[in-house]
């Protein structure tokens, strides 16, 4: 590896890169160490303390989870913008455009570009598309001497650490067109439908000059292919369609998906670009935005990508995003204070239950459930230590009423989202938290030991479709035969 990374102006403090620096460590050894001199010193009151902390934070995660998706359900705030309210923008009054599409050794995707982004509806002349590969993935830039897509520009990205999405896409931004106006990013793999850049300039115009992020809903062309897939379906349902539009309706940080997010090229700069050190760079730049003072909508603009359908493949890419949703929950509580101020109390708790929390809880669950079987098994003095009787009942309401609720959630997602075919998938969801529980672990491990390194996800795993009907069916979730 030669060079520097790429980096606009970003805050030191707010990086990931010193996350876990020394004081951090400190701190994080200091807490342990005290909590193993109380288990040495009073074991039963100890153990009763640290379950009963961890099922009452794990309980009102949990509510908090419901609230958003009843919420969501019951005032639904996704902005629409129709095909005539697209259109109806002259093509000379539209914003010069620059479209990110960073791919790393993926050569035999390339062929999506035509089904995706070479569908894009918006004038040649003021767009450019960025098709961002890395210096010596050799077989990549092969893969696209012979295409011909308009507005794409090829730009080789030189080998620099960290070797993440964001270094690249942060060095994208350095080579494009100086009168950039609005940004966005796509994976080779996606498909968003045509209107979607015409769609986000009319929302972000509707929506005032305190928005920063038009964040489009990501759905699955493969969500019917296996179990994993329509599990994962069935989630993406949840985030994308009630919980984030709920989030952006309560005023709190609205973490951004991978893709699809719209954003004025001056709010980019503003807020100091990717983080490339965050392997979740776009949780943690919606986090930035907030703080900055800008609010993120969630437009009703369906991009299609590919579910991943291999099991070890998601747990590779699932451990990835939990361990950026903890460096995004440590970097931005590093000063607590300073954050509350910028954001609000109900944000600050709301964004620790959507990053950190998520793979904390899941890493918790398989304890819980250890625990669980080894009373069923013989009931050892083990399990009365660290569950007495509130606690104990406590974790019974997690068990015999949330834990249902959870899977009669997804069952109403699938009748909301017209998609019956799901139904069986979400009674069988409880398999699919181990799966989750797995994945925090390891994140929790590569945080300490691997903290930067970005963990490829592998695609091309499904056939995609030559083109993706995106009509208004389809948008809102029915299933086109």
């Amino acid at each position: 590896m030669r060079g520097e990374p790429y980096s606009p102006q970003l805050p030191a403090h707010l990086s990931a890169r010193t996350a876990l620096n020394r004081r951090s460590i400190l701190r994080i050894v200091i807490a342990i160490g005290l909590i193993a001199a109380a288990f040495a010193v009073a074991p039963t009151t100890a153990a009763t303390v640290v379950t009963s902390v961890i099922a009452v934070c794990y309980l009102i995660t949990s509510l908090d989870r419901n609230w958003l998706l009843i919420k969501g359900f019951t005032s639904p705030s996704l902005i629409t913008i129709s095909d005539e309210e697209a259109r109806a923008i002259p093509d000379d009054e539209l914003p010069y455009y620059t479209v990110l599409v960073p791919v790393f050794a993926e050569p035999t995707i390339m062929r999506y570009l035509l089904a995706g982004v070479g569908r894009l509806d918006y004038p040649a002349d003021k767009l450019e598309v960025l098709l961002l590969i890395e210096e010596d993935d050799i077989p990549t830039q092969q893969a696209v001497v012979d295409m011909t897509l308009p507005s794409i520009r090829v730009v080789l990205v030189p080998p620099s650490l960290p070797r993440t999405k964001p270094k690249a896409c942060n060095y994208g931004m350095t080579v494009a067109d100086p009168r950039s106006e609005m940004m966005t990013i796509y994976d080779a793999e996606d498909i968003p439908e045509p209107l979607q850049l015409r769609r986000a300039v009319a929302a972000m115009r509707q929506a005032g000059s305190d928005v920063g992020c038009a964040q489009c809903r990501l759905a699955y062309f493969n969500e019917d292919q296996n179990l994993l897939t329509r599990w994962f379906a069935i989630e993406y349902d949840q985030w994308f369609g009630v919980v984030l539009p709920a989030i952006q309706d309560a005023k709190c940080a609205v973490p951004l998906g991978g893709t699809s997010n719209h954003m004025p090229t001056a709010v980019w700069r503003e807020v100091g670009g990717w983080d490339e050190y965050n392997v979740t760079e776009d949780a943690d730049l919606g986090v930035r935005l907030a703080r900055y003072g800008y609010r993120t909508i969630i437009l009703d603009s369906i991009t299609l990508e590919e579910a991943n359908s291999d099991i070890i493949n998601w747990i590779r890419q699932r451990s990835r995003w939990y361990k950026g949703y903890l460096q995004t929950m440590i970097v931005h509580l590093r000063h607590p204070l300073v954050l509350r101020r910028a954001i609000g109390t109900k944000a600050v708790l709301r964004l620790i239950s959507m990053t950190g929390a998520v793979p904390l809880g899941n890493a918790f669950n398989l304890l819980f459930w250890f625990a669980l079987l080894c009373w069923v098994a013989g009931r050892p003095p083990i399990v009365d230590l660290l569950f007495p009787p509130v606690t104990y009942y406590l974790c019974l309401v997690l068990f015999i009423v949330v834990a249902p609720l959870a899977v009669f959630v997804g069952l109403v997602v699938c009748h909301a989202q017209h998609k019956p075919y799901l139904w069986w998938a979400a009674i069988l969801v409880p398999l699919y938290w181990f799966l989750q529980s797995v994945a925090a672990i390891k994140a929790i491990y590569q945080l300490v030991f691997r903290p930067f390194f970005w963990e490829k996800t592998v695609h091309g795993l499904s056939h995609s479709p030559v083109a993706a009907d995106h009509s208004p069916a389809t948008a809102h979730g029915e299933k086109q035969s």
